[in-house]
Order: structure tokens, then sequence, then C-alpha cells
């Protein structure tokens, strides 16, 4: 099992930045792939950022994230990152820490979650 918490989350004026945090314990964290998606009201849950476990510097995101959020991760401290510049009214949504990614017919999903913590961009 792998347990996550998210930190960082806010209300934030366009094109402002904000950093967001997981903390991960349990089980090995360097093993695993980890990602954020991220949830708007009356919207499905949709992916935004993964990177590979600790062997592979391999990232990606969501053409509409692209350019404007990085997503890193410190295994040493059990910690990944998603920093979001260029923030928008349309990335309002809550945003949720990821681990143990994987594609399916539908698009990304995980085996673990964190609770998320909302993101407001105001215009």
């Amino acid at each position: 099992q792998v347990q996550l918490v998210e930190s960082g989350g806010g209300l934030v004026q366009t094109g402002g930045s904000l950093r967001l945090s997981c903390a991960a314990s349990g089980r090995t964290f360097s093993w695993y792939s980890m990602g954020w998606f991220r949830q708007a009201p009356g919207k499905e849950r949709e992916f935004v950022a993964r990177i590979n476990w600790s062997g592979s510097t391999y990232t990606y995101y969501a053409d509409t994230v692209k350019g404007r959020f990085t997503i890193s991760r410190d295994n040493a401290k059990n910690t990944v990152y998603l920093q979001m510049n260029s923030l928008k009214p349309e990335d309002t949504a809550v945003y949720y820490c990821a681990a143990d990614l994987k594609m399916t017919s539908s698009g990304y999903n995980a085996n673990y979650w964190g609770q998320g913590t909302q993101v407001t961009v105001s215009s």
C-alpha cells in the first residue's frame, strides 16, 4: 500500500504560479510511476502529468498543460511535485496525486490516490 497526501493548493490570480506537493509513505516510493490528475466541477477526472520511476527521467503531460506545468520527484524525500505556471481559470480543479499509473482503454488510471487539493484560479 502507498499513502499519498497532497498540499500546496490555494487561490491564485490568472498568470500566477503554484507548486503542489505530494508526500508518499508505505511501500517503496521509488518503484512507482507517479502522476497528477485533476477534476473540475461537473467534469470527469483528467490526466495532467506523469513521471516514471526513479530509474528514468521520463515525463509526459496533457496537451492542456504542456509548457506550463512541470512534474518532478525527490525520491530521498518520497515526494512528487507539480510546478504550475501561467495558470488560467480553466486550470481550476481539485488536483489529485496518484501512484502506480497505468494506461487503460479510457486513458490513464492509477492504483493509489491522494485525497486531493483545491486549486482555484481567479480571472
